[in-house]
């Protein structure tokens, strides 16, 4: 339905309507896209790090992460993981700029086994970031919603006190270990479990309400609220604006700049859909897993197992894409 020009004066967009129930995020690593659409935080990834590192436009932090892997030395290995970890601190530190909230930054995906490794990385993310006298509490580390980085961001909320936003989540068994890990924050995937679906079945196509990510995220949405749980719920990866629409009412959501433009520019009554006082009312039993029970649980949903391994794959490939980028300069 069209609204009229004079009625489009008055009315708030729907960018603007779904700022007031949900905290939107940016799922950008390029600053004028923040810059236009003022989100409260900023996540990044891999992909998107190598997407903005080979804009000529942040030629002058690739080079300053260079210079900085080469000035502590080391083999030529370790002058390469400095400077990535240099650049991802970067790239973090010029978002924060423009941004009053958090920004987000993943430990490589090739680590998502590796419980220690991990949270050796995220401390060390957190000291590049003190360093450029930014605190941890501006800092989301972004690790693999596996058993062992669910596990290794248990110890970096209570150990640490480095708050974890535990990424390439999609079943529900991944987001009850998250609950009870008492992380700060899951991001559970809505675009890609819509793909595999799609991929996999039937039916093509799905109206919002009924479409498979959308709804895992309201089950774990409505889990939480349920239950008291302090863990924050930011649905991810989103394929159209029908799904975020959807999830209005959603603690928070991240979103690309594409889709932030289109609901700029979207002029429509915009309704809440999640709500604490209905999650609360659902019909949901507590449950406890273990590791155990987690692995069979997770191991129960196809979809979810698959993207998993999928999405570490696809975040380890492109960081071994820009550690290539990078050691061209380290060389040169």
């Amino acid at each position: 339905m069209s609204v009229s020009p004079v009625k489009r004066q008055k009315m708030e967009s729907v960018l603007d309507q779904l700022k007031h129930h949900t905290t939107v995020v940016a799922d950008t690593g390029d600053f004028n896209a923040i810059d236009e659409y003022k989100p409260l935080d900023a996540t990044t990834n891999p992909s998107l790090i190598l997407a903005a590192a080979q804009m000529p436009a942040y030629q002058e932090l690739v080079d300053d992460a260079v210079a900085y892997g080469k000035k502590l030395g080391g083999s030529e290995e370790e002058q390469i993981k400095n400077a990535c970890d240099k650049l991802f601190v970067l790239f973090g530190a010029e978002i924060l700029k423009r941004i009053p909230g958090r920004v987000s930054t993943e430990v490589d995906a090739r680590l998502s086994f590796d419980k220690e490794g991990m949270i050796q990385r995220a401390r060390r993310l957190i000291d590049l970031y003190k360093e450029a006298g930014i605190g941890k509490d501006r800092i989301l580390i972004k690790l693999s919603s596996t058993w062992e980085g669910i596990q290794a961001g248990k110890v970096l909320e209570a150990e640490y006190g480095i708050h974890c936003n535990m990424t390439l989540l999609f079943s529900f068994a991944q987001a009850v270990a998250c609950a009870e890990a008492g992380v700060t924050l899951i991001s559970p995937f809505v675009g890609r479990i819509l793909d595999w679906y799609v991929a996999n079945g039937d039916k093509k196509t799905y109206e919002p309400s009924e479409d498979p990510g959308v709804k895992s995220v309201t089950k774990i949405y409505n889990y939480y609220k349920k239950f008291g749980y302090k863990t924050i719920v930011m649905g991810a990866s989103f394929r159209n604006t029908g799904e975020i629409k959807a999830l209005t009412g959603c603690d928070y959501l991240t979103i690309s700049p594409k889709l932030l433009a289109e609901l700029s520019k979207e002029y429509v009554k915009l309704t809440p859909t999640l709500s604490v006082k209905e999650a609360q009312a659902c019909e949901l039993e507590k449950i406890h897993l273990d590791e155990k029970a987690f692995r069979w649980h997770h191991n129960e949903d196809q979809m979810a197992v698959e993207k998993l391994s999928d999405g570490i794959r696809k975040f380890a490939a492109d960081a071994i894409k820009l550690e290539r980028m990078l050691k061209v300069d380290v060389l040169s």
